[in-house]
């Protein structure tokens, strides 16, 4: 199994928040935020019983997530990004949408990952993660060996992963993983199947900044074993 580097993410905050996204994080956010050991049950992170529970990794500015949480509200959202800056902008959006099935965590989803039971979520998201483009830096790439292996452990059989880029070697390097992992097989209807979002899409801010500098995103769906 490859090497893991701890450190997976550059910055944790960027320019100076505005003075309403700076009240959401030190008012907010203690609300939402998952306390781990509180995981062994994951269920009772929120005020009614979830039908199911999924999670984004790396939700950037928070407009998939919030949306995928507005449009399915029965459902429990669990989120993670260590950018300061994106994590505002995801409380932002809960307070205006008043979306009480969403939890954060601002940090490395690995945590996460590893505290959640067996077979406990019905689905993963990771949307344009970090490329870490250099050769010394790939090993700082969240998907690896062992942030595979602890996917398919907290996906049930049947759910399933979805995966999006617009850097062609991080799709070559996410497809490699999670192949040999023997655990979740390739979903393409289509030849073009992978050039094309999921049903309902809303796009992404570093999706349209990724379309106007003429990289061509992939959208991966894997289906755990």
């Amino acid at each position: 199994m490859e090497k893991f580097h701890p450190n997976l993410f550059g910055r944790r905050k960027g320019k100076k928040l505005r003075s309403h996204h700076s009240a959401l994080i030190g008012e907010l956010l203690p609300q939402l935020q998952i306390d781990i050991p509180s995981l062994a049950e994951p269920s009772k992170l929120f005020n009614s019983k979830p039908a199911d529970l999924w999670i984004e990794i790396g939700f950037g500015g928070g407009e998939h997530l919030a949306d995928d949480a507005k449009r399915h509200r029965d459902i429990g959202f669990i989120g993670c990004e260590p950018f300061i800056n994106g994590v505002a902008k995801l409380l932002a959006s809960i307070e205006e949408d008043e979306l009480a099935n969403i939890r954060v965590h601002a940090g490395d989803a690995l945590e996460i990952l590893k505290a959640l039971p067996d077979a406990s979520l019905g689905r993963v998201t990771i949307l344009y993660p970090d490329p870490w483009p250099k050769t010394h830096q790939k090993k700082r790439r969240f998907i690896s060996d062992i942030s595979i292996a602890e996917i398919a452990r907290t996906l049930r059989k049947g759910c399933e992963l979805h995966f999006a880029t617009d850097i062609d070697d991080y799709s070559a390097w996410a497809l490699a993983r999670v192949l040999r992992s023997d655990l979740f097989d390739w979903v393409a209807k289509t030849s073009d199947d992978w050039t094309k979002p999921w049903p309902q899409w809303p796009g992404t801010r570093y999706e349209a900044k990724a379309l106007i500098a003429g990289r061509h995103p992939v959208y991966l769906t894997f289906v755990k074993r």
